[in-house]
Order: C-alpha cells, then structure tokens, then sequence
C-alpha cells in the first residue's frame, strides 16, 4: 500500500472517482494543463472547497479507508462511490457556519453548491452579510422554512436554491430585492405567490427558473409584462390551460422551457422571436415551424413525439441545432435536411422508426459537425456528397440496414473524431487510403456486426494519429462557439454490452472491428495506438500469432481476440496492461502456459475457453516445460519502447456475445476513473448499480445534452 500512495497518478484516479455532484462537475471543468501532479489537484481542491479545510482529504486519508468489521463487500465498494456517503462530500456543521456569518461581515459573495448543509437551520441563512450579492446553495440538503423576508436583500443580485427538495416556504415577489436579476428555485418545496399587485416587484429579474416548483394560484400571464426577462424555465409543474399569449411580449426571450407540463392548444404564434425550444407532446405542432428565429430545436427523449417529421421544418433557416432523437417518429427523413440551412451544426435524429434513405444533398460550405441517425430503419447506400461536410467530427449510422461499401471517401473529411457503421450490411474490403493523414483525429472507430471482407486496414491504422497518444483532456466532445453548446453522445458496444454515452469524454479511445470476415494477421502497428481504451478484434477469421507489441497499449481496459484463428503462445508483453480489466482470447488455437502475474491472475476460465492447448492458472490443465510455439521477435518493441499515461474513463460492463447483443442499455453512464484490474474486480459488480439520486423530473434544467 505504501507503493500505491507514493503514486501520484493512482491517487488522482481514486480521487476522482471519489467524486460526485458539483465535485465531479467542478473537477470535470478543471484544466488539465494546470493538473499535472497530486500536489497540483489538492491545491486546486483546497482552493475550490477553501471554506471546509477540516475536511480536506491529505494522501494517507484518501488510500486508507478500510472494510468495517460488519460491513458486507458489496456495502464497502459502493460507499466510496455512494453521493450520500462521499468521504469528500463537504459536510458544513451549523457552528462553522455560524462562525463563518459571523466573521465575513463584509461577505459579497457565497458558493456553497453541494456542500452538505443539511444540519443547518435554514432561519441562520439571515445572519450572513447584508452585502452579499451572489449566494449560491444549490444542492445542499437544505430543511425547513425560510423566512418570509429572506428574499428581502437589498444587494442581492443572483440566488440560486435549486435541488434542495426539503426546504420550504413562500416566495411572493413583495418581498423581493429590488436587484436581483438572477433566481432559481427549482426543485424546492418553495410556494410561488405571483399577483398583479407584486409582479412588478420583479422587474430587474433576467434570468428565472422555477422548474418543479409549486404553484400557487399564480397567474402566469403576469409573467408577459417581465419584458426585461432573458431566459424563463416552469418546467416540470403541473401547469395546464393554454400557454398564455402575454408570453410573447418577451421580446428579450433566449431560452424557453414549458416541458413537462398539462398545456393543450398550439404554440402561440407571438413566439416568433423565440430562438430555443425544449420538449414537446405529441405531434410537432405546426405553429414550431413559423419559429423564424429558431436557433435551437431539441426535443429527444419526449417519447410521446410522433408522426412524420415535417418538410415544413426546412423553413427554419437560422437553426443550428436540431436534435429529434429518442422519439416515435416514423416516416421518411425530409431530404432537405442536408442543406436547408449553412448553419446548422448538430443534425440527430437517432432512436426513431424513420426508413427509406439518408439525405443525399449537403450543400458546400456547410457548417455540420455531428451527424446522427442511428438505430432507424434506414437502407440504401451512405451518400458520397457527405464529403462536402467538411467539419464534420461524428458520423452515427449505427443499427440500420445500409447496403453498401465502406465509405472511403470519409477519409477526406479531416476533422473526424466519431465513426460508428455498425450493425449494419457493409461489405467489402476496406482500400488503402488515397489522402495524406486521413482519419488523424479519430478516437472512436466502430465498424462491427456487418460483414466487410479482406486484411484488417494496416494503413488505416498508422494513420490514426489520435490514438497513438494519450490525450488527458478532462472535458466531453461538444460544438463549440454557437449560441448553445451541444454534448455529443453515442451508443456503443463497450464490453458486451449496449451502453449509451450521453457524454463522450476527449480521452476515450475504441476500435471495435468484430464480427465480420476480415483474414490475414493481426498487424504489429496496432502495437502504437497507445491511447486505446477497448480493442475488439472478435468473430473474424484471424490468423498468425498474437502480436506482442499489443503490450504497448497500456491505456487498454477491454482486449476481446476471441472465435478467430490465432496460434502460438499468449504473448507475456499483455501481463504488462496495467488496467487491463476484460481479456477474452477463448475459441482459438493458442496453446501453452497462461502468463501469471498483476491483472492476468484476476481473469477467469471464460477468458481461454476453447484454446485446448492451453495451460496453467486458472484452467486445471497443468503445463509441461518446453510447450506452445515460439513467437517471432518484435521490431516494434525495440522502435518505440515509451509508454504514455492519462486520464481513462468507463463505463463498467463484463460479458462478450457477438451478434445478439443482451439488451441492456444504460442511459446515463457517468464515467468513473480508470483503476488497476485488481482494484476493479472488487468493485465493478456494485458500481453500476448506483441509482440516480434525482428522479426524472429533477433533471437539470436545461437538458441532458445542453450546456
């Protein structure tokens, strides 16, 4: 253990994987450049949380939780993980915050967000400064009542109380601070009083969100004469009756959200202006497309969203976020979408029922950058005029019923990050690439369960330049620089499993080529995509011997080699994968001893079924000195000996199947980080199964996606 804590990078992923909630969110945000040690992460993490030294985790704190004497192992692997018990979650006792009002007279500014403040009488929140402009409590377990006049604050400019589902009271804009322009009381147990007398008194509000509040004989068509209000969120109310017209005088509107609501009738047609739209019912409504401003149209995940998607939305000129995915459309995809407007940037319309083919015009000068039609019912052929797409970072065709060739032209699109074709009827072999550098900034390449023919793409692979270094990047794969930033997601075959990743984080590597018919030997130049988190190379008919420049790739979680046709001895280089946590090489013809030692001694029989020439740990077959064929020597050790280590993220999932993929999909993986085998063996059988804290209705306020 002693070793374990003198390693700095091992203490950066326990600590990280300790986190939850604003922690995780705040260390997600960090910039990696500025972290590069332990010591770097407890400063910034002392600097962040500078309030709660006492509870400041030092080396030894962090490694030397222990198993309780009636604790069961389950139990003990999802405290560390567990929201509630978090070591590191900030617990803010009563006296400490007393001292701290008492103290900070001339405090202007507080930010408590998910500190633990539930032993905090919510009565002491008025013993802070009277010139604090900014007091920010969200998500601190806060209980009990508010006082009636805490609103009343005459320098109080933003307050946010949001996910403090056990704090009460009553908000009535009478009581208001004439400055404030920032409020969110979403999700509390907060009363909204709006009267024609008081709504006044909200005048210099911007930015209001009162999502899952409640309600109380309120008149929301006051809310029209807040013309100064930017940004409004009442979803996740019981509101019904029409949506009042006075909305539309908030000619200053950005962001709208009425989701999850009882409203009946058309959108009306005075929201023109509007540049933001969220969640819907039933059919879209036609009033959407006379939206001329729109910017933004996301409406996944409605599920009660039906019906053809309208050509009429090409009318929409200014969008440039169009996000229908996980919905009941049917039909045909309308054919303009691939150049009604030069600014879209987000195209997905994955997880519907829509058929026919996929739009076949973009215009030139395009602005598209993600691309998604996944798991429709999509034939035909992918067309070639996708090559004037050239920002585009994502393509998802993923669970179709495409007919064709691989599409080698992709590979003059030369800022790809994403290929996913998977499951789908491509055939064919993959031809040597014909541009300088193609396919540099891949991360994820996913060609599995279709039926490509021919040697695996060597050139293919010396020119993926991403995945030869390992990127510690911390942030997701997102558009940038338009008025809404958009988190790209995928769903991928990760570890036997469909798990969709709602976020993608920079760091994460795949190659999946499984299940198809691709000969020939496994190429020693995979040996230097080091930045691989899985590689799947299963259900081919693979020959040759296993390369030992694969114990190059030390980043590897998941190695899946199984049902080809490989030979020889497994190579000892592989007992060097650190994290390796899956290994499948069953169903070939490898024979003699198992390399023992690190995470090999954590692998079990399923590992090497169907090797009969195979012995030693953990198969009952005892080894004979002198047996399995020799390997012949690697070059590519003596070229490049040095490894690179980084940040890696998972999703944790065990099983292979090919084909048939066990229908389990999660849709909201948080990526936890990446630990020695020996440490995840112990916990990976508890860590999925930690429950979102929130329900449903407590998601964040502007989406699963948007941020």
């Amino acid at each position: 253990m002693a070793e374990v804590i003198r390693n700095d990078k091992l203490l950066i992923y326990f600590f990280q994987d300790s986190l939850a909630g604003s922690a995780l969110s705040w260390y997600m945000r960090l910039d990696s450049v500025r972290i590069r040690s332990w010591k770097d992460l407890v400063e910034a993490f002392l600097k962040q949380y500078k309030f709660n030294m006492e509870i400041a985790p030092d080396r030894t704190s962090l490694m030397s939780m222990e198993k309780r004497s009636q604790e069961s192992i389950r139990a003990y692997a999802q405290r560390p993980s567990s929201p509630r018990n978090l070591p590191f979650k900030s617990m803010l006792e009563p006296i400490s915050f007393n001292k701290l009002a008492q103290n900070l007279t001339q405090l202007r500014e507080l930010y408590f967000g998910g500190v633990n403040m539930s032993l905090v009488v919510p009565s002491s929140l008025m013993n802070l400064s009277s010139s604090l402009s900014s007091l920010q409590l969200w998500d601190c377990g806060l209980k009990g009542e508010l006082p009636d006049n805490f609103f009343r604050r005459s320098n109080l400019q933003s307050l946010k109380l949001w996910l403090n589902e056990e704090l009460t009271g009553s908000f009535s804009p009478y009581n208001l601070s004439n400055a404030l322009s920032h409020l969110d009381l979403s999700y509390t147990r907060i009363s909204i009083h709006l009267e024609p007398d008081s709504i006044s008194h909200l005048k210099s509000v911007e930015k209001m969100y009162l999502n899952g509040c409640n309600f109380v004989g309120s008149n929301l068509g006051l809310l029209g004469n807040l013309t100064q209000l930017i940004k409004l969120g009442l979803a996740d109310n019981q509101l019904g009756g029409q949506i009042p017209f006075s909305l539309g005088k908030l000619k200053q509107l950005e962001y709208l959200d009425l989701g999850n609501n009882s409203f009946t009738g058309s959108i009306p047609d005075v929201f023109a202006n509007q540049t933001q739209l969220a969640r819907l019912y039933g059919q879209i409504p036609p009033s959407v497309f006379k939206l001329e401003h729109l910017r933004t149209l996301m409406l996944s995940s409605n599920d009660k969203l039906s019906g053809n998607i309208s050509s009429a939305i090409c009318e929409l000129k200014f969008l440039q976020i169009l996000d229908l995915s996980n919905n009941g459309f049917s039909g045909f995809i309308p054919q303009c979408l691939g150049n009604f407007s030069d600014g879209l940037s987000v195209l997905h319309l994955g997880a519907n029922i829509l058929h026919g083919n996929i739009p076949s015009i973009y215009s030139e000068g395009n602005s598209l950058r993600y691309l998604n039609f996944n798991g429709n019912q999509l034939k035909g052929v992918i067309p070639p005029p996708i090559i004037n797409c050239v920002n585009l970072e994502f393509l998802d065709l993923d669970n179709n019923m495409i007919d064709d060739t691989f599409p080698s032209f992709l590979e003059t699109l030369p800022q790809l990050e994403v290929v996913v074709l998977r499951s789908n009827k491509l055939h064919g072999s993959l031809k040597v690439p014909t541009v300088k550098d193609s396919f540099s900034k891949l991360q994820i390449f996913d060609l599995s369960n279709n039926s490509l023919s021919g040697p695996l793409p060597t050139e293919y692979f010396n020119n993926f330049k991403a995945m030869m270094s390992v990127d510690e990047h911390m942030d997701y794969m997102r558009t940038n620089n338009l008025s809404t930033s958009y988190v790209y997601s995928v769903t991928l075959a990760w570890k036997g499993l469909e798990i969709e990743f709602s976020k993608i984080q920079i760091a994460l590597a795949t190659l999946n080529l499984s299940c198809n018919k691709f000969t020939g030997k496994i190429p020693e130049s995979l040996g230097k995509l080091k930045s691989l988190i899985q590689l799947n190379l299963s259900h081919n008919r693979l020959i040759g011997y296993i390369q030992p420049s694969l114990g190059n790739l030390t980043n590897l979680e998941s190695l899946d080699l199984s049902s080809n046709l490989l030979v020889g001895r497994i190579p000892p280089q592989l007992v060097d994968l650190t994290f390796l946590q899956v290994l499948n090489l069953s169903y070939n013809q490898l024979e003699g001893p198992i390399p023992q030692g690190k995470q090999f001694n954590t692998f079990e029989n399923g590992s090497y079924a169907g090797n009969l020439g195979l012995c030693g740990f953990p198969l009952q077959a005892k080894c004979n000195k002198g047996e399995g064929k020799q390997q012949p020597p690697s070059n590519f050790e003596k070229e490049d000996s040095m490894f690179e280590e980084g940040f890696g993220w998972k999703a944790v999932a065990m099983g292979y199947e090919c084909g048939f993929v066990f229908g389990v999909s999660i849709g909201y993986v948080v990526f936890r980080a990446r630990k020695p085998a020996w440490f995840v063996k112990m916990v990976e059988d508890s860590a999925h199964q930690n429950a979102k804290r929130l329900r449903r209705k407590n998601a964040p306020r502007n989406g699963g996606r948007r941020y």
